[in-house]
């Protein structure tokens, strides 16, 4: 038996024909990435919008007209503007607009409670929120508990074609996908905001390695922290792959199923067809329906997804007569693909499915299976050129393993994040003479291809989402009734794992499940939600009190 370590790099062998050990990177700013791309294709199409094709050309003219209307509004270089949308076009002109004069960007999810978006706008210090008009109350509100000052709302009808323009409003108020917002003071409307006209700043100076982005995700302590993603780390991502999947630029039709507020999206179907030249279809609510109708309409070439879109086509009627055959790739990330899911796929549809692997921190991604090459199933596949990983054990993380043998998974890379925003503790522990380590338990086999066993912590993956625990218990606790809680995750067939809670009653207190549930979808967002929540005397403890989660689950299994 062969025993290497990751040192030996055994996954270079496996490279498809033409993708370089190392990548010679292109030290560049997003804006200057896209700037190059307009200069090359102009006349392509860069966004369909429910028909409408944008192309480059008319991308920049948003582009710039939005950058205008952020200085009108007092945004500088170094300030924070808050991308509260799913995918549409004002997503990726606000984008793009803000990081053009320098500002940071916090992309935030539609389905945030307030409770969490008002923590992620304050912890990043944002001035300014784009958001959906149906969000507009909620963003408003958002200005008597954060430093935003100004709240521009945009629609869903927005960029719409003839003529579902015009039939937009009167569907969409019966459907409640759209409101009427109130005027007030510093809230505008897209067209509105897009109309203010001040005198023009000269674009700043931006080093490839300043922060373009805080992206959220969760810690131990189950609060959201803020991933730093440089320019450099984002646009190397892109190049990395470039490098994999070695594709004609201007040439392909990516389906952005992905949210864009997620590192997945933002990377996969917004900034690698922009950096590519490619058109990006996009679908502001990913459905399984909506996907395949998407798919029948525009015949779009690469998809990422994540399991939860995958296992939903497969049950959708509709795939009986959609044809997939106009995809190059389907990728899936965000959590583990079941096999038989993968297997079933690739019946029903022809497409064989390439599962990679990545972190939020990773911009988003280390590994992933080879376009060409020998896919393994149940694998995270092989690292990207000039990704150094290592497996570590778990007791001191001092000792680098041999192939078979799982530990934690570290990484060295450009699209690793430069740490925490404001966590000086959350780095130390994150970081060790330079390695991020992952705490994700991992083994590497002879050829050089990644398996996932467990997470080093309590981590819920559910839908693609991240879900940590002390989160949710964190909310069950401020429930007048609880005493003690508990949160894991369980198996699911469609979702992955869901959240189960239990939960110790106050002495002389007597909490429902629906009193809980109710508390809960208050708090959280809906994605968080505990699915089921036991109501029990007393928690299986150690000595010293510690919540013994590995009874919990042995309970539910």
């Amino acid at each position: 038996m062969i025993t290497l370590t990751c040192s030996d790099k055994p996954w270079l062998a496996h490279y498809d024909k033409g993708v370089p050990p190392a990548i010679d990177y292109r030290r560049l700013t997003l804006p200057q990435m896209f700037q190059t791309t307009v200069g090359r294709y102009p006349r392509h199409t860069a966004l369909i919008y429910h028909g409408r094709h944008i192309t480059y050309a008319e991308l920049q003219v948003l582009v710039r007209t939005f950058s205008i209307t952020l200085t009108t509004l007092g945004i500088r270089k170094g300030d924070v503007v808050g991308i509260w949308l799913p995918n549409t076009v004002a997503t990726v002109v606000s984008y793009y607009a803000a990081l053009t004069i320098g500002a940071i960007v916090v992309m935030a999810n539609p389905l945030s409670s307030d409770r969490e978006i008002t923590h992620q706008m304050n912890d990043s210090d944002t001035k300014l929120i784009i958001t959906l008009d149906v969000l507009a109350e909620r963003a408003i509100a958002l200005r008597e508990k954060t430093e935003i000052d100004v709240v521009i709302h945009a629609s869903l009808g927005d960029f719409l074609p003839a003529p579902l323009k015009w039939v937009f409003p009167f569907m969409a108020r019966k459907q409640g996908l759209t409101v009427k917002v109130p005027g007030a003071h510093r809230v505008y409307s897209w067209k509105e905001a897009m109309a203010l006209r001040g005198t023009p700043i000269p674009e700043p100076a931006i080093h490839p390695d300043e922060v373009a982005v805080y992206q959220y995700t969760g810690g131990t302590t189950g609060r959201p922290k803020g991933a730093m993603l440089t320019h450099t780390n984002l646009t190397c991502m892109t190049q990395m792959y470039e490098a994999w999947f070695q594709l004609e630029k201007g040439a392909e039709r990516v389906l952005a199923a992905p949210p864009f507020f997620h590192v997945l999206g933002m990377s996969t179907a917004m900034n690698l067809p922009i950096h590519m030249g490619w058109t990006t279809v996009l679908i502001p609510k990913p459905q399984p329906d909506r996907l395949l109708e998407a798919i029948r309409k525009f015949k779009p070439t690469l998809a990422p997804l994540v399991p939860t879109m995958c296992m939903g086509i497969l049950e959708e009627k509709a795939l009986a007569h959609t044809d997939l055959t106009s995809f190059k790739l389907i990728t899936s990330g965000a959590s583990s693909l079941p096999e038989e899911v993968l297997y079933r796929f690739k019946k029903l549809t022809g497409v064989t499915i390439n599962e990679g692997y990545g972190m939020t921190e990773t911009s988003p991604q280390t590994h992933l299976n080879p376009l060409k090459g020998e896919k393994k199933p149940g694998s995270i596949g092989i690292p990207f050129p000039g990704t150094e990983v290592r497996i570590m054990d778990l007791e001191t993380g001092t000792r680098e393993l041999l192939t078979g043998e799982a530990g934690e998974m570290w990484f060295k890379g450009p699209q690793v994040t430069c740490g925490y925003l404001g966590q000086y503790g959350e780095n130390e522990t994150a970081f060790q003479d330079g390695w991020f380590r992952s705490e994700d338990i991992a083994w590497m086999d002879e050829d050089g291809y990644f398996y996932i066993v467990d997470r080093k912590k309590d981590i819920i993956i559910s839908s693609g989402y991240s879900i940590y625990p002390r989160e949710v218990e964190e909310v069950l606790y401020d429930h007048e009734d609880v005493l003690k809680a508990a949160v894991i995750g369980v198996a699911d067939t469609h979702r992955g794992e869901n959240v189960k809670a239990f939960v110790t009653p106050k002495p002389g207190r007597n909490p429902t499940v629906e009193s809980l549930m109710a508390h809960c979808r208050k708090e959280l967002a809906k994605y968080k939600w505990p699915v089921e929540i036991d109501i029990i005397d007393a928690m299986p403890e150690s000595t010293v009190g510690k919540i013994l989660k590995t009874d919990l689950r042995q309970q539910t299994a």
